[in-house]
């Protein structure tokens, strides 16, 4: 869970943060003006109802004069109509602007994401990445929609009404403002202990969300082995400590906000003590009175709303230097600024010199490999499980960047290459085969505009067609989650379709045959002589059967390139190739005894 526990609270303001998010306001500084202008006209606005209520009072009831008292009425509903399409007017301006900045920066981050190395990724659970696009541009939609231009309204209310007061009459409005020591005190507990307990809350939600997120995902895992109950019960312990967290922060709220009132109830006892002493002595008129009665009700609204934007903007500090540590990360692997080019549909000459690799610190999982594949040339790897095998097609892919050494495509480091050349050079087919939401067929075709008889002709090559062309809707047919709906070996081959579709001169296979019945791997063994005809291969296999055709066979062993030659040549080293080939032979043999 560790890992998803960073919602530490920093500083309620932050002047760089803010500085970078108003950045992405900018582009629709229009809207947010205007809204500003709206939300101080419906300040002012507001200020007018209780004066109004003054001069009805005095000028016209308290002296029984009704000539005039229909224009103030219809002042007065003028006044209410006018906050109401202001009001409008500024929610809709914000909300709006809120979307289209959420809308900006999620693009931002999704193309961030798109850019970072794997390296990154391996060390980023993706729940932490989903909460970034998620929930964190949520709580800065709350900052821009409510809080950032909202609270100038807030302001504005507070002010206004405090110079009508003072103008007013000075003594009245000190005796309203009395109370403001204990709106401080009452604030100040409220804001520390929300803090707190918000950031208790935001840290069971992380801790809910990464449970859900893992046991969902291994639900097979779960139920396989009767996990059921007992991840029943660590469910329900977190989701209580979630609900305890919970009930601690409506507590706060539920404190604040009665207290708030008491204190407003507090400060019109006061006027109505003091200001009807005032009015006895004809100091100060009925009207007035209730004018500040009125006042002094609207006075404590924006004080209780601004403590709540006081959350708002504390959450989005700490969301937006989540967002934007991400947004910063260096990109590791990325274009040179003068980057070469080469005909991606040409095969090449791969060399690699001296290559050391390390995914953490000084392990090294490649150590001063060196070796050369010639257009067209097959080449096998093997080699036991942590050799090194995939690191060496993460680094051809340039998926990493090498640590030490150098990989050469036709005499040009990988390195001063475009990364879209050294990667449309290739077709990939994994062990571990990624499906995407979509049809059968936009599996097959990733978005390129391939016909479909390019596609059913790839399909065909493979042996796929026979279980797509059973399926009711075929090539149309959509797939579950991940292509939950199909076997392993189905995905398998889709996926070498797929790498058979695109047609590119490297075909590249990690343990491609690995997961699919001998029938199927002779089909793929067929459909692969017919590919790798005039196109360069580089093979990772746990079954040596597939690979003993290859041009080359290269053998790993603890990161170091221990064996190089043709299947034949390795036998008669009687090294570590020969060992291999021994134990898959009498693994095979004694499966063979046991089904027979």
């Amino acid at each position: 869970m560790a890992a998803h526990e960073e919602e530490v609270l920093g500083k309620a303001y932050d002047s760089r943060l803010m500085r970078r998010l108003l950045s992405y306001l900018w582009p629709y500084k229009w809207q947010a003006l205007t809204a500003l202008g709206a939300i101080i006209t419906n300040s002012a606005l507001q200020l007018a109802p209780p004066y109004l209520t003054k001069l009805a009072i005095d000028e016209h009831i308290a002296v029984g004069r009704l000539e005039g008292l229909g224009t103030i009425a219809a002042l007065f509903l003028g006044a209410l109509a006018g906050s109401f399409v202001m009001d409008y007017l500024q929610t809709w301006l914000m909300q709006m602007t809120g979307q289209r900045i959420m809308f900006d920066l999620r693009m931002q981050i999704y193309g961030r994401l798109q850019q970072l190395d794997l390296r990154f990724y391996d060390r980023n659970p993706v729940g932490r990445l989903m909460t970034r696009v998620t929930s964190d541009v949520d709580v800065l939609n709350d900052l821009f929609t409510a809080g950032v231009v909202a609270i100038f309204g807030d302001i504005f209310t507070l002010l206004g009404i405090m110079v009508v007061l003072v103008v007013m009459d000075w003594r009245l409005a000190l005796v309203t403002f009395a109370v403001l020591p204990l709106i401080a005190l009452v604030t100040q507990w409220f804001r520390r202990n929300v803090r707190d307990s918000y950031r208790t809350v935001r840290m069971w939600i992380a801790r809910i969300n990464a449970f859900l997120q893992e046991n969902i995902t291994g639900m097979t895992t779960v139920q396989l082995f009767r996990r059921e109950a007992m991840n029943y019960g660590r469910f329900d312990d977190i989701n209580a400590k979630h609900r305890a967290a919970n009930i601690d922060s409506i507590f706060y709220y539920a404190v604040f906000y009665p207290a708030i009132e008491i204190i407003g109830a507090l400060a019109a006892a006061l006027i109505i003590w003091y200001g009807g002493l005032r009015v006895m002595e004809g100091v100060v008129t009925l009207g007035a009175l209730v004018a500040f009665l009125q006042y002094s009700a609207r006075f404590f609204r924006p004080i209780s709303d601004m403590s709540e934007k006081f959350n708002v903007l504390q959450s989005a500090m700490a969301s937006s230097e989540r967002i934007f540590t991400l947004i910063d990360e260096p990109v590791a692997v990325q274009d040179p600024d003068a980057p070469a080019h080469r005909d991606p549909r040409q095969a090449p000459h791969v060399r690699f010199e001296h290559v050391w690799f390390a995914y953490v610190g000084e392990d090294y999982v490649l150590k001063d490999v060196s070796f050369e594949v010639l257009p067209g040339e097959r080449i096998g790897i093997v080699g036991a499980t942590g050799s090194g095998k995939t690191t060496l097609i993460n680094l051809l892919m340039r998926f990493y960047n090498v640590s030490r050494g150098r990989i050469l495509i036709d005499g040009v480091d990988i390195r001063e290459l475009a990364l879209e050349d050294v990667r449309a050079m290739c077709a990939l087919v994994l062990q571990d085969v990624h499906l995407f939401s979509g049809t059968i067929g936009d599996n097959i075709r990733l978005g390129e505009p391939l016909s479909e008889e390019a596609v059913q002709r790839a399909a065909v090559a493979v042996g796929a067609d026979r279980f797509i062309s059973a399926l009711p809707l075929g090539y149309k047919s959509p797939l579950g989650e991940r292509g939950s709906s199909l076997s392993v070996g189905q995905k398998q081959l889709l996926s070498f379709a797929r790498a058979l579709a695109f047609d590119r001169p490297v075909l590249v296979l990690d343990e491609a045959t690995s997961s699919v019945d001998t029938e199927t791997e002779l089909l793929i063994r067929q459909a692969l002589e017919v590919l790798m005809r005039g196109r360069t291969t580089l093979a990772i296999a746990h079954r040596l059967s597939t690979i003993q055709d290859m041009d080359r066979i290269l053998v790993l062993h603890k990161g170091v390139l221990r064996e190089s030659g043709t299947h034949q040549e390795l036998l008669a080293e009687r090294g570590i190739y020969y060992k291999l080939y021994q134990l898959q032979f009498q693994e095979r043999g004694a499966e063979v005894a046991r089904r027979e």
